[in-house]
């Protein structure tokens, strides 16, 4: 059973209460110059609670990492992190090299991107870990994600397509003890530090739903998993096209799972092909768990 909370649980004296270990929340960035500032500033705000503000960032040309930095986050380019794994492939691959840098033992991955940030999405995520560490060991956010219309007129569900359309029939279908996540690939994810470094991280747009099977893996089931309730969350929303190769991605994580436990036969993934008849390789590449480079070092 995945545990519901809501992020009104968990209010920063609570936390500063109970807190016995450091934390530190990382932020993928790229081209995020609109909204860094206020998130860091907010997540720089809860001390006591946090610990460490660190900014993996990928290369952005319109000032993000320079604001982050002049507002007190740890800067990295992610480029620069463990750069003996060659190229970074994307979001999941940042996620995973920001281990070598962070400095807490409560992990909590947010995405950069949110407008209206307000500090509940730390402490929200935080929460279960710090007041039910016995019980706890791995927190999904969930939220709802307006979609305004061309009209100009809010519609409440309809952001999240990739999720709806793709993700949840999915999970429903092969995984439907992970259906139960109302939001399976949110960005907003927490762990201990030695739960997160026993994973293996997928690169790119495939790591929320890598990480979620994974987790399940590591947990022997959803016992320990639980999702807090953080009200609403209003970000950039992709134009249609974008979104094939996340959901496609989403698919070969599936896929490849399905064919790893014996279900699937078929070992051949084919390029994704978009309305227009282009062909679109959407690899699926795992970092191995960040513990095992600790165990050759």
């Amino acid at each position: 059973m995945i545990r519901p909370f809501h992020h009104s649980q968990f209010p920063p004296e609570l936390l500063r209460e109970r807190k016995r270990e450091p934390a530190t929340v990382v932020l993928p960035t790229r081209e995020v110059a609109d909204t860094i500032g206020p998130i860091v500033e907010r997540l720089m705000g809860l001390e006591g609670v946090v610990d460490q503000v660190l900014v993996v960032d990928s290369q952005s040309q319109d000032g993000t990492a320079e604001i982050a930095e002049s507002l007190g986050a740890d800067v990295f380019q992610e480029a620069e992190l463990l750069p003996e794994f060659g190229q970074v492939l994307g979001k999941g691959d940042a996620m995973w090299r920001a281990l070598s840098v962070a400095e807490g033992e409560l992990i909590v991955y947010l995405d950069s991107d949110t407008r209206g940030f307000s500090p509940h999405f730390a402490t929200g995520m935080l929460g279960p870990l710090i007041c039910h560490p016995s019980e706890i060991d791995f927190v999904k956010g969930h939220f709802r994600r307006p979609y305004a219309a061309g009209d100009g007129g809010p519609r409440p569900v309809d952001g999240g397509r990739v999720t709806e359309l793709t993700a949840r029939p999915l999970l429903s279908a092969f995984y439907p003890e992970l259906a139960a996540f109302i939001q399976p690939l949110a960005g907003e994810v927490a762990a201990r530090r030695s739960f997160f470094d026993r994973l293996p991280f997928a690169t790119g747009y495939a790591i929320e739903t890598s990480m979620l099977l994974h987790a399940r893996d590591r947990l022997a089931g959803t016992y320990g998993m639980g999702q807090v309730d953080l009200e609403e969350r209003q970000n950039h929303h992709q134009a249609l096209p974008k979104l094939g190769p996340m959901a496609y991605a989403v698919l070969r994580v599936v896929l490849e799972r399905l064919r790893a436990e014996g279900r699937l036969l078929d070992d051949h993934a084919p390029p994704l092909q978009t309305a227009d008849g282009q062909l679109i390789q959407v690899e699926l590449v795992e970092r191995p768990p960040y513990a095992t480079l600790r165990a050759r070092a």
